[in-house]
């Protein structure tokens, strides 16, 4: 007789994700860094996995934004009151100074640092505009703001 589906409780979820070191580790070394629209993301099961697989097509660093992204602030691993795991963050911030930070299609959040074996592997990618399009440059005296879909960043359903 074939069994049924296998069901995670909740608190399973969110226990299993805090065992896999997801925030075990230094949650400053969480990084949200900008990439153009030349990467085109592999989501497959043989896909992208580190921050290596698209590091290629990050932004130009420079005027305010530094390689490699900003460190996230405020990550936090919860219940989302639906059943699932929210792996969120504050809003990430960047001030363009003696120039213009570059246009970027997508935000790539990695770990800085070696996690179950893997060096900067990544959590997740988003588009920055739905469309898709690019985020324009931001220019000098500007701040280029990037708060987290309310969602979250990552979600285990």
């Amino acid at each position: 007789m074939a069994a049924g589906a296998f069901i995670f409780p909740a608190k399973a979820k969110l226990n299993f994700f805090s065992t896999t070191n997801l925030l075990n580790a230094t949650a400053a070394n969480f990084r949200l860094a900008l990439v153009g629209s030349a990467w085109t993301p592999d989501n497959s099961d043989t896909g992208n996995e580190v921050w290596a697989d698209a590091s290629a097509n990050e932004i130009t660093a420079g005027n305010g934004y530094s390689a490699g992204g900003i460190a996230l602030s405020s990550v936090t691993l919860a219940l989302n009151g639906s059943g699932g795991v929210k792996f969120t963050a504050a809003a990430s911030t960047w001030t363009a100074s003696g120039g213009s930070i570059p246009a970027w299609r997508r935000g790539v959040v990695y770990y800085l640092g070696t996690l179950n074996g893997k060096v900067n592997p990544l959590v997740g990618h988003f588009l920055g505009d739905s469309t898709p399009a690019d985020i324009p440059a931001t220019t000098a005296g500007n701040q280029l703001i990037v708060t987290p879909n309310a969602s979250g960043i990552l979600v285990a359903t």
